[in-house]
């Protein structure tokens, strides 16, 4: 691959996962371009987060091929130095509870960037303002905050090593709608600002009409359909239809219009 063209940001062919005796994910493949926001979507049970956990190395495939920024996924490791170059929001935030706002995105500077602590903390200080939070709120832990506050300090986590692609669990769960379409807002920021390639995994219609470039479908074992909003909403299937053509996607389309 040359340099002028790096390839995709995330490929995956003939991936296979299980988990005990359950065939979770049979023969997928999806491309992820360098520098899009891609939401995957799917059924309770169908594997997102299953597939996520994969991508990041918490959980071994039986059998395919995984590439990351060009770099593949052994059976085991991770190629050298590829952890750096990924950040991950988990689901509930996954902060260190004992730890301040700022001790928690400091720590990522102190363990890889072997930062000394006074320099890791000012760091960690900026990273949180970027991502909208008051100076007040680094001093405080985890428990004492909204959310909101909790999501986007694990957000600046996230991005505290200056990451090219960034994974994504349901960011927007449990957020109240304003809450929740200030984040999607603050993704795009700085998607744009960083030039971010973001995996987003999903189930709120409104970060996929106001946050996404692409949306995969993941449905029977496999990515059923991938492409932009309007042509994965036209895809003729039960599930895919239910979604995106119910009362909430409609609702969602029509808060989304100009």
């Amino acid at each position: 691959m040359s340099a002028a063209d790096p390839g995709p940001a995330i490929e995956i062919r003939g991936l296979v996962t299980r988990i005990g005796g359950s065939v979770i994910h049979d023969r997928l493949d999806l491309t992820v371009r360098r520098g899009e926001v891609l939401g995957l979507v799917g059924g309770s049970g169908s594997g997102k987060t299953v597939l996520l956990r994969t991508l990041i190395g918490l959980l071994r495939p039986a059998g395919g091929e995984v590439r990351l920024l060009g770099e593949r996924l052994g059976p085991d490791t991770a190629p050298a130095g590829l952890e750096q170059r990924i950040g991950v929001l988990f689901q509930n935030g996954a902060l260190y509870s004992s730890l301040t706002l700022t001790e928690n995105v400091a720590l990522a500077l102190t363990e890889h960037a072997r930062l000394p602590g006074e320099e890791a903390e000012r760091l960690a200080g900026v990273m949180l303002a970027l991502t909208g939070l008051p100076p007040a709120a680094g001093g405080r832990f985890p428990a004492e905050l909204s959310g909101g506050m909790v999501k986007r300090a694990a957000l600046a986590r996230a991005l505290v090593l200056c990451p090219e692609l960034l994974f994504l669990d349901e960011p927007t769960a449990g957020l109240d709608p304003i809450g929740a379409a200030a984040f999607d807002r603050l993704l795009v920021t700085l998607r744009d600002a960083l030039g971010l390639t973001v995996f987003l995994v999903t189930h709120d219609l409104d970060t996929l009409y106001a946050a996404c470039d692409r949306v995969a479908v993941l449905a029977e074992q496999r990515v059923l359909a991938v492409g932009t909003l309007e042509e994965v909403a036209a895809v003729d299937h039960e599930w895919v239809q239910a979604y995106f053509r119910g009362p909430r996607g409609r609702a969602a389309q029509r808060a989304a219009q100009p």
